[in-house]
């Protein structure tokens, strides 16, 4: 009766069902995995924006870089804003539009530190420079949050030469520090507020987001592992549908011989 199991056709069915099942459990480990990464990094994350702010000099240096621990932590500094070494950061999109941030070092005691200030959005054509504002004259003291440097792994943007002049794509110390002319300190950051204000600024990048946890991760996880239980359990029927056939069959043929006229 079940040796219907081992033909062509069912054997096929059999290595497609082995084959789905270790995929479908990669697939939810690998999602699972991934819900942890990201709920780690955004309790990480909401600690770090919490915190009280400390002198940048105390989470990063002049040539150092800034560890992933330390993102988004808030930091004070002390200087004054260098415009002419003032950089548009291409292709970064705030309220759905496209524009520019606006990346000014600012002088301190120790070294500069790159301040983004904000968001621009673009000019009205591809050759037009946005309209920035000016930061404000003088000794300025800043609090914003610390950034580790850009490079494409991290945010899947790939640089490239030829840009305009006081262009770039990536907001990355190690290179900029050649344009900037002065030691710099390890990665970025984002302002926040500054004393004295300015009458105009770029538009402030939003703080980020903390909350979600992976949820949607998670679900997914979930999911492809129902898939395991959905392929084993079609399996099952498929073969359990073949077996009732085959004997209804066998059934039909055993009775329909019983009621034949005997032949003479």
């Amino acid at each position: 009766m079940y040796r219907f199991l081992l033909t062509p056709r069912w054997l096929a069915l059999h290595v497609v069902v082995l084959l789905v099942i270790p995929a479908f459990v990669f697939l939810g480990r690998w999602q699972f995995g991934r819900w942890e990464d990201r709920s780690a990094a955004e309790d990480r994350n909401a600690t770090n924006l919490s915190a009280p702010p400390v002198p940048v000099g105390t989470l990063t240096s002049v040539g150092g870089a800034v560890p992933e621990s330390d993102k988004f932590r808030r930091v004070t500094a002390t200087g004054t804003y260098d415009t002419a070494h003032e950089l548009l950061v291409r292709r970064r999109t705030q309220n759905s539009q496209v524009g520019f941030y606006v990346l000014t070092p600012l002088k301190t005691a120790d070294g500069a530190v790159l301040v983004n200030r904000g968001w621009v959005k673009a000019g009205a054509t591809i050759d037009t420079l946005p309209d920035v504002p000016p930061p404000p004259g003088g000794e300025v003291t800043l609090t914003g949050r610390l950034r580790p440097a850009e490079t494409t792994e991290t945010t899947g943007i790939i640089d490239r030469k030829g840009l305009p002049a006081g262009q770039v794509l990536l907001i990355d110390d190690r290179p900029i520090a050649g344009l900037v002319g002065s030691p710099l300190f390890g990665g970025y950051v984002d302002l926040i507020e500054q004393r004295p204000t300015a009458e105009k600024a770029p538009e402030p990048v939003p703080a980020p987001e903390s909350g979600g946890g992976g949820g949607l991760n998670l679900a997914y996880g979930v999911q492809w592992w129902l898939f395991i239980g959905v392929a084993i359990g079609g399996w099952i029927l498929l073969i359990r549908r073949e077996l009732h056939d085959r004997r209804e069959s066998t059934d039909n043929g055993g009775a329909a011989e019983a009621t034949s006229p005997a032949v003479t």
